[in-house]
């Protein structure tokens, strides 16, 4: 991690100077003299810090970890640079230095004190910077997790949406097969109706974002095909709340429960059946409601639900996780309920 000086560690740095100026000021005749080295080694041990933090990696030799080669640098910085004060004072003369009991005591006191300080301040900077990088890998981690899983749930529901799709237009090929093979005068008009359909739905499904209003316009055409192919058995309405159109909704969710009606509600019961679907908002939760109703054999037809509902559980679950339930209820006076609640 690259160290640039600002003003906190310029802070730091005047504060350790002036506190040990202030700290051994008794023992020194002139406190600002003491002050003002004091202060300047202060600032030499700041640079030397950043300075071998900055040093490229490339230029250490592998055995020396940066830490250690940043406090090395620190605990010569500090005696060296002491003595460049002192013998500064005395005009480069070192030997009037040597011969000052005095100026060598001074120069081991202030020494010490910046050795001991810089250390101190090193390490515990050297400890803060890991605590970042701990913290920004970890946060790097997160977000690459999220970015994975994302990806990884978006690959699901593209699956299942691959599965359902090619589910429900092979369920109604084999209807209009039926037709065909029974010689029924209402095949053509039925394929033709499913042709359109097919021509009005494919292109919408892979668009995005999918919307409860374009769900709905595919399951009344997918009615009104089935209501071709068996008129005098399947009768379907619509109660709907246009408010709710615009709301994001997964592809072809909607049209397996109506699907499901039809194959299990309105094929088995002996004079068809009639389906409701209706879409609402709860005005006390704010939540979602989206049902399938249909006045077939009830429950029990419905006891071993199959591949489009078990999908579609695990659609609602990747689109929306917890906030959405798919609910079967009896439906009063006979048949079933299939309920989406979505809550805010």
């Amino acid at each position: 991690m690259v160290s640039s000086l600002n003003a906190g560690s310029l802070g730091v740095a005047i504060g350790f100077g002036i506190t040990a100026a202030v700290i051994f000021s008794p023992i020194f005749v002139s406190f600002p003299v003491l002050l003002g080295r004091t202060l300047f080694l202060a600032m030499l041990l700041l640079l030397t810090f950043v300075g071998a933090q900055n040093v490229p990696e490339r230029w250490l030799p592998r055995w020396l970890p940066r830490w250690l080669f940043t406090v090395l640098a620190v605990a010569l910085a500090a005696p060296l640079a002491t003595f460049l004060i002192y013998l500064v004072s005395v005009g480069g003369d070192l030997q009037a230095f040597l011969k000052s009991q005095p100026r060598i005591s001074g120069f081991v006191i202030i020494s010490s004190t910046g050795l001991v300080l810089g250390l101190i301040v090193a390490l515990t900077a050297q400890l803060r910077e890991r605590e970042a990088r701990a913290r920004t890998l970890a946060l790097e981690f997160e977000l690459e997790r999220s970015r994975l899983e994302r990806q990884a749930l978006d690959a699901r529901l593209a699956l299942l949406t691959a599965q359902i799709e090619p589910h429900f237009l092979f369920n109604t090929l084999a209807n209009v097969q039926a037709l065909v093979e029974s010689g029924s005068p209402r095949a053509a008009p039925v394929l033709q109706s499913l042709i359109a359909y097919l021509r009005a739905a494919m292109p919408r499904l892979h668009e995005g974002p999918h919307t409860l209003g374009r769900e709905l316009a595919l399951v009344r055409a997918y009615l009104e095909l089935m209501a071709m192919r068996m008129p005098d058995r399947l009768r379907y309405r619509q109660t709907t709340d246009l408010l709710l159109d615009s709301e994001t909704f997964p592809s072809m969710a909607l049209l397996t429960l109506v699907e499901n009606a039809v194959r299990h509600g309105a094929d088995p019961a002996e004079h068809g059946a009639d389906i409701e679907v209706g879409t609402r908002r709860d005005p006390a939760t704010g939540a979602m409601h989206v049902w399938v109703a249909d006045t077939g054999p009830g429950m029990s037809e419905h006891a071993s639900p199959g591949t489009g509902l078990a999908n579609l559980r695990e659609r609602l679950e990747g689109q929306y996780g917890p906030r959405a339930q798919l609910l079967l209820t009896e439906n009063q006076p006979q048949g079933l309920r299939a309920e989406i609640v979505v809550r805010p």
